[in-house]
């Protein structure tokens, strides 16, 4: 079919012969299909050949972007046939199925599906860059097929495979170490921990879930903030995998019964450029077998610019007026993964110069920087907080960073040493900005150590930005944005948006996040008003007077600006 579609290609002047000479050298020297190749080198487009071999064999040609299909329809053919031959089903009529294909005239194609499926095949022509979406949207990324292929290769039984049933009580019968061992280091074992490391990074994954259930086993990914189920292994895999991990994480795999901590570091090329990914890697026991969540640690995904977290103009400014005092603390409030740790670290590497001694007393340590003393806290030995903020003032340091302000000891230190010429940088959880007053309070700080040493708080959130790929306006009920905490004027002229979902966001609408930031300065009014043991309520609403944006004020300035929708900002605030 090469030459032909290349004759007819030249018949329309759509190309000229040396361009089909330069398709064909380049087909002999990387193989691939003529169509394909021709409009790699942009002497085609889709559309050309689509509408080309529609009017050659008198088949209809489509644009799948516009087709949703049915999962039923889907099942009828198998990942690896559509795969091979470049075909996605479309629909069933009675005894025809109807499929898309890159090539009508495949005959082998055609009786490979009607003997499969047990229907006529009616074929349709869709382009080679829409079947191969379309292959990504319905059955999953390459990454995802290969897995599946890996898993159900290891599904089948035999004589020397790890069986392992489980009692009443959910707990493992009998099975030694080197059985384990053993099992672990089989090759299909090993392929498939990989596959699923490497396709974490290539979905752009935070966070890779390992969870046994008592008739199922589930791989899951947090991308974005949100937990996608990737994939469900047969149950009887649980153990090597389980093992597997553990030994990549240097753990015990003799021990079930408690908790343990580990890192995996792989070294991966991307973009022609090699780096390190560390995995954090963390198991707990639970009635099925051990739960393992592995933490992805990129370095070159941190953002350290300040100006690009996503916080407002005023917000910033107030912030890096606080960072660039000479002592003081500066405090960070959100929950887990509301991005509180690449908000320190931006502020830390705003101030690291030659000039300064920068200390930091960490649990774990997330990312190493140059320039900076780092420590690990090991609680087990003594290491702790309070014992690591006590050593620190030994070392002549000019900014300390505390990873988490916990109990009443750790709290005094820091603010002590706030009180005597250093800059203390800490998170700590609580809901937004004024209730951080409160906490300190209720830890058992005086109210004269919290209003003189502490100079800013922010509190912060994650959003869902939208995809800029399919980003698409939409309308919004007016009343809907009235209520989020729009004025009327305001919710008349707003256009929203939101992601249609494409091949870059999976679907989802949405790529990458970006912070809402409320960050509270501590002036003379707000320090009266904890001195006089003001509720959080009072010191909210004086620091909204003196011009501070609250986190939903925050959110609703993403949704003016395009950034994100309306569902994600009520998602993580609520109106004050």
């Amino acid at each position: 079919m090469s030459a032909q579609i290349g004759e007819i290609l030249i018949k329309e002047n759509l190309i000229t012969p040396e361009q089909l000479d330069t398709a064909l050298k380049h087909q002999r020297e990387s193989g691939g299909r003529l169509g394909s190749i021709l409009i790699s080198l942009g002497f085609v487009d889709d559309d050309d050949i689509t509408s080309i071999l529609s009017r050659k064999y008198g088949v209809p040609s489509i644009n799948l972007s516009f087709f949703e299909i049915d999962q039923s329809i889907i099942k009828l053919i198998p990942i690896d046939v559509a795969q091979k031959h470049l075909v996605v089903p479309l629909s069933r009529v009675g005894s025809t199925l109807t499929v898309a294909c890159v090539d009508p005239t495949n005959v082998f194609a055609m009786d490979d599906i009607k003997f499969m499926t047990g229907f006529n095949v009616e074929p349709v022509v869709a382009s080679e860059a829409s079947i191969s979406e379309a292959l990504e949207k319905y059955y999953g990324t390459m990454h995802a097929i290969e897995l599946k292929k890996v898993y159900e290769q290891i599904a089948r039984p035999d004589k020397d495979s790890l069986e392992l049933d489980l009692d009443a009580n959910g707990e493992d019968n009998d099975v030694s170490v080197d059985q384990l061992q053993r099992s672990s280091e089989e090759a299909p074992i090993i392929k498939l921990v990989n596959l699923i490391l490497s396709d974490s990074l290539k979905k752009g994954a935070s966070d890779i879930h390992i969870e046994p259930y008592e008739k199922d086993f589930r791989i899951r990914f947090r991308i974005d903030g949100i937990l996608y189920n990737m994939m469900n292994p047969p149950l009887r895999l649980r153990d090597a995998m389980i093992s597997r991990v553990k030994i990549m994480a240097k753990m015990d795999i003799s021990e079930k019964r408690l908790p343990q901590d580990g890192r995996i570091k792989i070294r991966t090329t991307s973009d022609g450029k090699k780096k390190e990914i560390d995995y954090r890697v963390s198991t707990l026991p639970t009635l099925f077998g051990e739960k393992i969540v592995m933490r992805i640690l990129d370095r070159d995904l941190l953002p350290l610019d300040m100006s690009k977290l996503g916080f407002e103009e005023s917000s910033l400014k107030k912030v890096e007026s606080a960072i660039l005092k000479p002592y003081g603390m500066v405090l960070v409030t959100g929950p887990t993964g509301s991005g509180k740790t690449s908000t320190l670290y931006s502020a830390l590497n705003r101030l690291n110069t030659p000039e300064t001694n920068i200390m930091t007393a960490e649990d774990p340590v997330e990312y190493n920087f140059r320039g900076i003393n780092q420590i690990q806290i090991r609680e087990h030995i003594g290491l702790t907080f309070a014992a690591a903020l006590r050593s620190f003032l030994r070392q002549d340091p000019n900014i300390i960073l505390v990873g988490e302000i916990r109990d009443f000891e750790t709290t005094e230190i820091a603010i002590k040493a706030a009180l005597t010429g250093h800059l203390v940088l800490s998170s700590v959880h609580t809901n937004d900005a004024p209730s951080t007053i409160s906490r300190l309070l209720n830890m058992g700080i005086e109210p004269f150590l919290v209003a003189t040493s502490v100079h800013l708080i922010c509190a912060q959130r994650l959003i869902r930005k939208i995809c800029q790929d399919c980003k698409a306006e939409v309308k919004t009920p007016l009343q809907a944005l009235v209520n989020a905490g729009f004025s009327q004027d305001e919710a008349k002229s707003m256009k929203t948006y939101k992601g249609d979902g494409c091949k870059t966001c999976n679907g989802s609408g949405y790529k990458g996040r970006i912070g809402m930031y409320e960050v509270m300065e501590i002036g003379e009014d707000i320090q009266e008003l904890i001195l006089v043991g003001a509720s959080a309520r009072e010191i909210r609403r004086k620091a909204v007077e003196e011009g501070m944006l609250t986190l939903r004020q925050s959110g609703l300035t993403k949704i003016k600006t395009g950034a994100t929708t309306l569902d994600e900002v009520l998602r993580e605030t609520v109106l004050n």
